[in-house]
């Protein structure tokens, strides 16, 4: 997925963007990873009311038998248990390939893993292959030819950090891909790390600057220069943080929307050459782009002017050594896992070096080395299964609209046609991609990372002005995670997440609709939620609600927003004050978790129908309706550190697991119903939020 088009996705796992790596391969083979329980009845707390805070009672246990390992920032019953099977499983099949290739696909994949476990070379080879980068960089003379800087490095697979460029569908014509840039350029979190005057980002901001000081030592500045360079990317970077757009206002679709001609677009930052930028990134012709972010780009100049050139080479040396962290000598592992890894997320070690290089070559090379992990792991059966969900799930929510109070027939009818284009992409691409350009060298881990994002960007690129490809997928089969995408209008399920906990043939239809049901669900309201119904059924950005259904829906949106913001992400700690989940940010996910949740139990009352079953009937000593809330519930179990949680509210549109269970369940009848709840206790709350 590109800077410039935004799709919803089911999780971000929390921990993902810090480089971590420790200073040599594994000693010892990892060992294979405990079997996954669909349902837990020891997880269930039940000392606690299900009516009170069903979260606790559904994963209190769970919870607190399960510490964050010291190599995790959060640790969840289903997400990461079963992203540590796919991830054990990706690795049997590239230790495989690494040691003894039986083909070039795997020869290729494997060589990229095996240059990523060899830190011995690595070790030896140093600081070396940045060297071509740190002198394109201090060759820059003048500001002013930051544009000429920028295509030179991202041309050869350096970063160039300053802005996102590149080409997704356009908005408002989802038959065209369009070029498009967005704002970029800061290294902390988000924005607020910042700009925002209290006492903890103040600090974080000290121990930044402290960070950066010595990264540049490491690179062979002297302390006093370090210290002027990490000053120097500070006032860039804060600058930066400035000017661009937050996250939530993001989430508005017309708030990243501009068409400007590419003589337009260059009036917006004079002092920066773009036509010498896209001639080096060797992008096609084009006399329009999208620019997300105009402000951005009209401050970009003025720091242009204002900021010295060696500012400059200092902001651009440590987004050189910055990107690499995770891949150079371990002074600069330890140093960046320090500040990213303990500092910011309260991780306590580094992950093993044979879970980064999985992971890595996954995101490199992810439809070569999934179509023998999709062989293993996704037997046609389950595709066959998964058809068969969907296509109870969309009669759900067709039937749902029928019945939704609040909406005119004109706008049902609209919302009816838009379901009905949905399109189902479910465990991995009908076509694979090819690889067979990307060169990999098994003694050259920079290198094949560098040729890789040129790779990559290339790949990109070269979609601009063809027609669309609705088969291409954003994820890659083992991963444990689906998504909606506005402009295609598909939902996606990569075979990664259809295993148990999530989906299983052998547990009852409760278990599965409350699982892999709710995911699916979910999905689908995304189409429906405060983004997404803004585009239409061929993927366009077009009101199709009538003006009294839209005034309606958003009252809806604002009851759920509100709700949220009410629910505490981590407690006060000293003098930092508790950490409230932004309603605003998350809202399409918590729309999507409450929708998901009512159309996914409906599907289940009409499986259970066919089969001659009842939501009444018992296993375990509950009943078939207790069963499908404690399957959603228990897809959400986690611990997660308190850094984490305070980074994850601020940048994570998704809300933490307590809540996507909590809220979602006091806000649908059925589960108060199902547990025997009184109206007025927290669960059963006598007023609730309802959109879909």
């Amino acid at each position: 997925m590109n800077c410039v088009r935004l799709a919803s996705i089911l999780l971000i796992a929390a921990g993902t963007a810090y480089a971590q790596a420790p200073a040599a391969p594994d000693a010892a083979k990892p060992a294979p990873p405990a079997a996954i329980k669909s349902f837990d009845l020891s997880a269930i707390d039940k000392t606690a009311d299900p009516c009170s805070d069903f979260y606790q009672y559904a994963c209190g246990n769970w919870v607190k038998n399960n510490p964050i390992p010291g190599d995790q920032v959060r640790w969840a019953r289903s997400f990461s248990l079963l992203g540590e099977r796919n991830r054990y499983l990706l690795w049997q099949e590239l230790d495989a390939a690494a040691a003894k290739p039986t083909n070039p696909l795997e020869k290729q994949y494997g060589d990229y893993f095996a240059a990523c476990m060899n830190t011995a070379l690595v070790e030896q080879k140093g600081l070396k292959p940045l060297e071509a980068a740190f002198k394109r960089i201090d060759a820059l003379k003048d500001a002013k030819a930051l544009g000429a800087l920028m295509g030179d490095l991202e041309s050869t697979g350096s970063p160039a950090p300053l802005f996102n460029f590149g080409v997704s569908q356009d908005d408002k014509d989802s038959t065209k891909q369009i070029a498009g840039v967005f704002q970029g350029g800061i290294s902390l979190p988000d924005r607020d790390y910042y700009i925002v005057d209290s006492a903890r980002f103040k600090t974080i901001r000290q121990q930044y600057t402290e960070h950066l000081t010595k990264m540049f030592t490491l690179a062979g500045d002297s302390p006093e220069q370090s210290a002027k360079e990490a000053a120097a990317v500070l006032e860039i970077e804060t600058a930066l943080a400035q000017a661009s757009t937050s996250r939530t206002d993001l989430r508005e679709p017309e708030n990243r929307y501009h068409i400007y001609t590419v003589a337009d677009f260059q009036k917006l930052t004079p002092d920066l050459d773009y036509s010498i930028y896209f001639k080096d990134v060797k992008v096609g012709h084009f006399d329009t782009l999208n620019v997300a972010t105009p402000n951005f780009f009209k401050a970009v100049n003025d720091l242009i002017a204002k900021e010295p050139v060696d500012a400059w080479k200092a902001y651009f040396r440590w987004h050189t050594l910055h990107a690499s962290a995770t891949n150079l000598p371990k002074a600069f592992f330890d140093e960046n896992f320090a500040f990213f890894g303990k500092t910011l997320a309260g991780q306590k070690e580094p992950t093993p070096r044979w879970k980064q290089c999985t992971s890595m070559t996954d995101r490199a090379l992810g439809e070569a080395v999934g179509q023998g992990w999709v062989k293993q792991n996704f037997p046609p059966a389950a595709k066959d299964s998964m058809d068969k969900l969907v296509a109870a799930l969309e009669k759900s929510l067709g039937d749902d609209i029928k019945d939704l109070p609040w909406m005119s027939d004109a706008t049902k009818k609209a919302a009816a046609e838009k379901l009905a284009l949905i399109r189902n992409k479910i465990g991995y691409p009908e076509k694979w991609r090819d690889y067979s350009a990307l060169k990999v060298d098994r003694n050259d881990l920079l290198g094949n990372l560098h040729r890789n994002a040129v790779f990559a960007l290339d790949w990109n690129l070269g979609h601009l002005g063809k027609p669309v490809d609705e088969k291409e997928w954003g994820m890659t089969p083992p991963t444990v995670n689906a998504y909606y995408d506005p402009s295609f209008n598909d939902i996606n399920f990569p075979a990664g997440i259809l295993q148990p906990p999530f989906f299983d043939f052998t547990i009852d239809p409760a278990v599965n609709f409350g699982g892999i049901g709710v995911v699916i669900g979910h999905e689908m309201t995304h189409g429906f939620d405060d983004e997404g119904s803004k585009y239409d059924g061929q993927g366009n950005l077009r009101e199709w609600q009538t003006p009294a259904d839209r005034k309606a829906f958003t009252e809806r949106t604002k009851c759920v927003a509100d709700e949220y913001s009410g629910f505490e992400a981590a407690p006060a700690k000293g003098d930092t004050p508790a950490q409230m989940l932004k309603g605003e940010l998350t809202l399409g996910e918590n729309t999507a978790d409450n929708g998901g949740l009512r159309i996914a139990y409906l599907a289940l009352l009409d499986t259970l129908a066919a089969q001659g079953k009842a939501i009444s009937d018992k296993i375990d000593g509950y009943t078939e309706a207790q069963r499908y809330f404690l399957g959603f519930a228990q897809v959400w179990c986690q611990n997660q550190t308190e850094q984490s949680a305070r980074q994850a509210a601020l940048t994570d549109p998704h809300s933490p697991g307590r809540w996507r269970v909590n809220g979602s369940v006091q806000n649908f009848d059925e589960f108060g119903k199902a547990f025997g709840c009184t109206k007025g206790q927290p669960m059963f709350p006598a007023t609730s939020c309802r959109v879909w």
